[in-house]
């Protein structure tokens, strides 16, 4: 999905609405914006709550020292 953004002359940019579509971003939302390598991600902040069972799946069996254990 490729667009192009017009920033306004108050730094500001408007998401387009397949990207908030897709990403599920509602108004007020509140997104971390990252500056890597060059450019600018926006990630979406998402609750604890809204995490919960994120890591549903994850292998807990991991071969462990006998010193941490």
């Amino acid at each position: 999905m490729t667009t192009t953004i017009t920033v306004s002359p108050k730094f500001q940019i408007v998401i387009p609405r397949a990207i908030r579509a897709a990403l599920g971003i509602r108004p007020g939302e509140k997104l971390h914006a990252i500056e890597y390598r060059g450019r600018i991600e926006l990630v979406p902040l998402k609750s604890v709550k809204a995490s919960r069972g994120s890591l549903k799946g994850l292998a807990t069996d991991v071969a462990r020292h006998p010193d941490r254990v």
